[in-house]
């Protein structure tokens, strides 16, 4: 018996996903003292980006750069502005079978929608709504539903858009065909118009349309197991910008904590930046340099392969074995790529974190005063190690022993909001006066306290802070055009952004 399906429209915001990449260890022998000292020589072989000089043919060398930069941020900024527009169609089983589902599908189709509503105000949903609420379970015969037929017309008669496309299908019962199900079926040879599950997923991968299922009872098992094959090889499930080769990044992984009694030891040096004390000198990227910075040697393990990899960095479990007893400590290595300073990279996330804490120390001397929950940072370092015979660059933190969380992203997205977050951005933004903007905040949530790792910071310069600034444009399209100013925002002072063109509104 053929199916009815409800076929709904809505649309969404997507985020921007950025993470973590690549490589193995090992031991030696190299002393303390070599690599401190090496530390100090690698600071002056930094290329022109984290430096300046009164040179006039640097200086244009600089600009040229700047100007490359900008134009990268520009690209990164209509990308964006383009998998942003989201195109969602809810491919829903109303069979009669359903009838004891049909409630909780709809409300859950309606919690999505509720949802995209609240990241995106001016979403209009009231027709949406009232098209969901006319949908109701009936007919039916046998068990095995139209389910390729339903996906195929899906596919088919939406129209889609350019950007993000996105089709969330529910049901209780599989196709038709003995492939997918062994109880009685009027269809046994399986779909009556001659479609299979390949012939559908490769027409949803031209169109470049993500498939997402949500299973109800266990007589969809058999389905899934058999057209992962189709689902895996047709259709892109997920996306993250400027990712490559991922299948190959990820190749390696393990989850699992090593015996660290059988893992050597290692030496190295492990270096950080002397807090700022002025905001003129966090805006003064001269500051942070070989002069504001401090080194001690550092004694650890790590293991062998990543647990967890993304689009630019590995991570390892590691423990600080300095420390008695020992600290779990994750450790991240950035991808190799010669093309770049990767020891400049290193010191970018430390200056990244030396700026977050100096703007987190600033908003919670505030937040004690008004029992406003506090957001503090993981303090990022590097640690300098010679590993497998060559020079090995990390970036090392404590391991966070808690449910982690992401936040909001550097796109603008709102993934959990929290006003004491979102409004900690805002504050980043007006008390460097316009000059940055701390976002992708993510971590863990504890009583009345944020403990959060890996931000991301926006810069009206372009050259600090690596990929993930998105400049000035950054800070004016992903985040003052779409704030909207919350309780902690007045408590904390900050109603208005200041600014010429964007304000909060209230």
């Amino acid at each position: 018996m053929k199916k009815k399906f409800g076929k709904i429209f809505s649309k969404d915001s997507a985020e921007k996903r950025e993470t973590i990449t690549n490589a193995t260890s090992a031991t030696t022998n190299t002393s303390v003292s070599s690599l401190s000292s090496t530390f100090l020589r690698d600071f002056d072989g930094l290329k022109l980006s984290t430096t300046y000089s009164n040179d006039t043919t640097r200086v244009n060398k600089r600009e040229v750069i700047t100007n490359k930069r900008e134009v990268a941020i520009s690209k990164t900024l209509a990308n964006i502005e383009r998998t942003m527009k989201v195109d969602i169609c809810y491919v829903l089983d109303c069979t009669g079978s359903m009838s004891d589902h049909i409630d909780a599908a709809k409300d859950c189709i309606l919690r999505v929608t509720e949802y995209i509503k609240n990241t995106n105000p001016c979403i209009r949903v009231q027709k949406f709504r009232k098209n969901l609420d006319s949908v109701t379970a009936s007919g039916g015969g046998d068990s095995p539903e139209d389910v390729l037929g339903g996906l195929h017309a899906a596919i088919t008669k939406m129209t889609w858009h350019d950007g993000t496309r996105v089709i969330f299908h529910i049901g209780d019962y599989p196709p038709h065909g003995r492939r997918f199900y062994n109880g009685v079926d009027k269809y046994p040879d399986g779909d009556p118009n001659g479609l299979t599950a390949e012939s559908v997923f490769e027409k949803m991968q031209s169109k470049e349309i993500h498939y997402f299922f949500g299973k109800i009872t266990q007589e969809t098992d058999t389905m899934i197991q058999a057209t992962i094959s189709s689902i895996m090889t047709s259709v892109t499930l997920a996306s993250s910008i400027g990712s490559t080769n991922s299948s190959k990044q990820r190749k390696d992984l393990n989850p699992e904590v090593p015996n660290w009694d059988c893992l050597p030891q290692q030496k190295g040096v492990i270096l950080g930046y002397n807090m700022p004390e002025t905001l003129y000198e966090l805006k003064d990227q001269r500051y942070f340099n070989k002069k504001n910075h401090f080194s001690r040697e550092f004694y650890f393990k790590i293991a062998p392969h990543p647990f967890s990899a993304g689009v630019e960095k590995h991570a390892y479990f590691a423990i600080d074995t300095t420390s008695d007893p020992s600290q779990k400590m994750v450790m991240k290595e950035y991808s190799h790529d010669k093309s770049e300073n990767s020891f400049e990279k290193y010191l970018e996330a430390v200056e990244i974190s030396t700026v977050t804490g100096y703007l987190s120390k600033k908003f919670n001397s505030i937040a004690r005063k008004k029992n406003i929950p506090l957001v503090d940072f993981l303090e990022a370092k590097v640690v300098r190690a010679f590993i497998d015979n060559r020079t090995r660059y990390y970036v090392i933190e404590p391991e966070l022993n808690a449910k982690f969380k992401r936040f909001n992203a550097n796109s603008g997205v709102i993934i959990e909001f929290h006003p004491t977050l979102e409004a900690f951005a805002h504050f980043t933004y007006v008390h460097t006066e316009g000059y940055l903007m701390i976002c992708d905040l993510q971590g863990i949530e504890l009583t009345n306290r944020f403990l959060l790792t890996d931000p991301a910071i926006h810069c009206i310069d372009p050259m600090r802070f690596g990929r993930t600034n998105l400049g000035k444009k950054g800070i004016e399209k992903r985040f003052l055009a779409n704030h909207e100013c919350n309780k902690v925002c007045r408590e904390l002072g900050i109603a208005k952004v200041k600014s010429a063109k964007f304000f909060c509104r209230n």
